[in-house]
């Protein structure tokens, strides 16, 4: 089977930290721009970041700039969100997703109407 598996979410503190980590099977990640989504209750599922297949170019939505940063080691079949400075407006559930296309820009990746295969989320609760 073709999975993505989230990992890390919990509760935190504001200003605290957690780091997410989407585990792939079935397939390699090196084919795969990866990308985190969040969805709030009530909103819509909004990209946070993503990363190309080499690792080599970001994008961050203005909300998490200098916040949350984005890795991935391909060895491992893996990608890391590492979110800093957490914020209540943060809460939400985290998707991880794959998408094989090559995209002309990587600001072009952060929507969901591109992605292949989604994670089944963790989710994120900030509060005191």
């Amino acid at each position: 089977q073709l999975q993505l598996v989230e990992s890390g979410g919990g509760l935190v503190q504001p200003g605290g930290s957690l780091k997410l980590s989407c585990a792939a099977s079935g397939f390699t990640l090196d084919d795969y721009g990866i990308g985190w989504f969040r969805q709030a209750p009530g909103k819509e599922c909004e990209g946070v970041s993503c990363i190309n297949r080499s690792g080599r170019s970001t994008n961050y939505a203005d909300s998490v700039k200098g916040r949350f940063t984005i890795s991935r080691d391909n060895a491992k079949n893996t990608v890391y969100l590492q979110m800093n400075s957490l914020k209540p407006e943060d809460t939400a559930i985290y998707y991880c997703a794959a998408l094989r296309r090559r995209f002309t820009t990587i600001q072009a990746m952060c929507v969901p109407s591109g992605v292949d295969y989604w994670g089944k989320g963790t989710l994120v609760t900030v509060s005191s």
